[in-house]
């Protein structure tokens, strides 16, 4: 028997990747391996959450697992932000 586990993914990246390429504008300065790391960091704060299809987990939350899920991932961008900022900082001087 052959597996096929191309669909499995944690749920969470591709809102992360999306959310960190679209507040990239807001951080000019930093530099594509650190916008890497903000997504590493805020991954790392969330659940792992895997599915095959998002639509399909998507359909099955209710309201209030929705909106809990955009609190997490507000404040786990915005920790890594702050974070990949201040060791930024740090290793400048």
């Amino acid at each position: 028997m052959v597996f096929n586990f191309e669909q499995v993914h944690n749920y969470y990246e591709r809102l992360v990747f999306e959310e960190v390429a679209r507040r990239a504008e807001e951080f000019p300065a930093f530099t594509l391996d650190m916008l890497g790391d903000v997504a590493c960091v805020a991954l790392n704060r969330l659940p792992a959450r895997y599915v095959r299809h998002d639509v399909d987990m998507m359909f099955y939350l209710t309201e209030h697992e929705r909106h809990a899920i955009e609190l997490a991932l507000e404040e786990a961008l915005q920790f890594a932000f702050g974070f990949v900022l201040e060791r930024a900082s740090k290793t400048a001087r």
